[in-house]
């Protein structure tokens, strides 16, 4: 009898669900069609990376003890979704959302985001984790991990804002644990 057992294929699953948020994402609406979309897949490994760099950056920086929550769940992970928008004004007039007079003023700022990027970006991210949602893959969207990605320099210099959405397939989705005692112990 020709068997196959959910935890031999986990992995591979979660890779295709993944693959299928980088879809998502990437055909999910943009301001006045402008792409400025990076995504990317991360695996075990790689995403063993990302947890010690959040380490690292709690200890460095002292930064509040979700970081360290989050560097530790993310071992949970199967695979990781990573989501990010290079920053680039649309032009628009008037518009004056990002806080300048317009887009010409905004320009003079270039880190400082055009809100239709950031926008995208959430937009973008929804997008994903519904596929996910409505694939039964547990998952949770994490500005942390975003944070030490891009210390790290995982994808182009040019991203600026950076998501992740760390996947698991479990009896129970380990993105939401918040016994900090009992993390900061395994950390």
């Amino acid at each position: 009898m020709d068997i196959t057992y959910e935890e031999d294929v986990r992995q591979e699953t979660v890779c295709e669900v993944a693959r299928k948020m980088l879809a998502a994402a990437r055909t999910a609406p943009k301001a006045k069609g402008t792409d400025l979309l990076v995504g990317c897949l991360l695996k075990k490994d790689a995403i063993g990376e990302v947890s010690e760099k959040l380490k690292e950056m709690v200890k460095r920086d002292k930064l509040p003890d979700f970081f360290l929550r989050d560097a530790v769940n993310l071992l949970s992970a199967d695979a990781m979704v990573v989501l990010g928008t290079k920053i680039q004004s649309m032009g628009l007039n008037p518009c004056g959302m990002c806080g300048f007079s317009g887009c010409e003023e905004k320009n003079k700022h270039p880190g400082h985001p055009c809100v239709f990027n950031t926008g995208d970006l959430g937009i973008a991210v929804g997008s994903a984790v519904s596929v996910a949602m409505d694939n039964r893959v547990d998952n949770r969207v994490m500005y942390t991990a975003g944070q030490a990605i891009l210390e790290m320099g995982v994808l182009p210099v040019e991203v600026k804002i950076i998501y992740s959405i760390p996947l698991s397939v479990s009896g129970k989705n380990p993105f939401f644990d918040r016994d900090k005692d009992k993390l900061i112990k395994q950390a």
